[in-house]
């Protein structure tokens, strides 16, 4: 059976005002996320920017995030810092596996 579009926590699903609504946050905001790359959603056909769960969850961590005070951009630079040690985590886990099959 295939795979349906909301298992998917990549697909772009949620419109601008669902994700506001979803998340209690105004519709300005954001598109301020977006115009200063904080969370850069997908956009549909005509435009729209269409949001994944993925991003939704993005948005909720930049939220709290603000909420502590953070500007957008020490919250843009901390997102950076946690894809980074996300990715080397991933290889360091790859590296022990690849040693482990060695040994």
């Amino acid at each position: 059976m295939a795979d349906l579009p909301f298992d998917d926590e990549h697909a772009p699903l949620y419109s601008l005002g669902q994700v506001a609504s979803m998340l209690n946050v105004q519709q300005a905001y954001l598109r301020r996320l977006d115009q200063h790359d904080v969370v850069t959603p997908r956009r549909s056909e005509g435009g729209q920017r269409r949001y994944s769960r993925r991003d939704v969850l993005i948005v909720q961590h930049v939220t709290r995030m603000a909420d502590e005070g953070m500007t957008l951009i020490a919250i843009r630079r901390i997102l950076e810092l946690e894809r980074e040690l996300a990715a080397l985590r991933e290889e360091l886990k790859r590296t022990r596996e690849r040693l482990r099959e060695l040994e």
